[in-house]
């Protein structure tokens, strides 16, 4: 059975509009801009997943009424006759139902495509620019290539420490809506975990909520679901250099993104390490957050990283 696209709130409630985007004033800014002007540049949209980059893709275009196309990096996108023929037919072709000066084509999650596939985009760049802009989201911009990566206005959807609050306050107050508006009961507390545990992956937080709903309440009783990010017991566990239980550790955590779990050991290390081994400790988690974009298992490379950090740095 095929679900609908409106069955499914991540759809059904998705922004049509960029202001109707949670996004950091800047970032929200420099959309704004570009609606201003009427026309948008070739755009490379990098962050984290689920922080709302194909949803800012497809706004843009309804916005300016543009004809687009949507191409799953992960999927079709991953072909490269598939991505010739798609891609050259729709870019090379002028619009019969819109006024605007270009058509778009959305390459989702490109940077799981191959590099044959992002050498040919680059060149579809140059050679349908009179036509066509293209607009490439991705969770790790370091896996696209470097001549495509400059041909385009490279937009980070990242969110810093101190616009974290106001972010997580707005989609909690969208959260709110939606589930007002499908009836559902819910403890505040609850939404506030979710929102703690999966930010900024706001699709990932919706799903869980239209999971949890299927009772029609979300209450405390789900709490015992969440498999909790206890920083202060690796920590403890780094501390005592007891890799079995490091191991555990990350055995039990990887459910959760890598790369907010490492987000939360960069935290603890402020409070957890002497001075002179946070540089160290630093170092290491940039160098293995950038491996994940790469190795093929995650929980290899979290384990090889934790294992540094426990041998190189001291803890207090």
């Amino acid at each position: 059975m095929i679900m609908s696209d409106q069955f499914l709130w991540v759809e059904k409630y998705r922004p049509k509009t960029i202001e109707e985007c949670i996004l950091p004033d800047n970032t929200k800014k420099t959309f704004q801009n570009f609606l201003d002007k009427g026309e948008i540049p070739n755009m490379l949209l990098a962050g984290p997943a689920g922080c709302g980059k194909t949803t800012v893709a497809k706004a843009l275009c309804n916005e300016l009424g543009v004809d687009y196309y949507v191409i799953n990096g992960s999927d079709e996108g991953r072909f490269l006759d598939t991505v010739r023929n798609t891609a050259k037919n729709f870019a090379s072709t002028v619009s019969l139902s819109s006024t605007a000066r270009h058509k778009v084509i959305i390459i989702d999650e490109a940077d799981n495509t191959t590099n044959d596939v992002q050498l040919l985009l680059r060149a579809f760049i140059e050679e349908f620019h009179g036509n066509c802009r293209f607009i490439f989201t991705c969770n790790f911009k370091n896996k696209i290539l470097e001549p495509l990566h400059s041909r385009t206005t490279v937009v980070e959807f990242g969110i810093g420490g101190k616009q974290k609050p106001a972010i997580a306050a707005a989609f909690f107050k969208r959260i709110q809506q939606i589930l007002d508006t499908e009836g559902v009961e819910y403890d505040n507390k609850v939404l506030v975990e979710l929102i703690n545990k999966h930010f900024p992956d706001w699709r990932r937080v919706l799903n869980e909520c239209q999971r949890y709903s299927s009772g029609g309440k979300i209450d405390s009783g789900i709490l015992a679901t969440f498999s909790d990010v206890k920083v202060n017991d690796l920590v403890k566990k780094l501390k005592e250099k007891d890799f079995p239980e490091v191991r555990k550790w990350v055995v039990n955590n990887l459910d959760n993104d890598t790369s907010v779990l490492l987000r939360r050991i960069y935290d603890a290390c402020y409070d957890s390490m002497v001075p002179n081994s946070i540089p160290a400790a630093v170092l290491t988690l940039a160098k293995y957050q950038y491996q994940m974009a790469f190795v093929a298992d995650q929980e290899i490379n979290m384990l090889a990283c934790l294992t540094e950090i426990m041998v190189e740095c001291e803890f207090k």
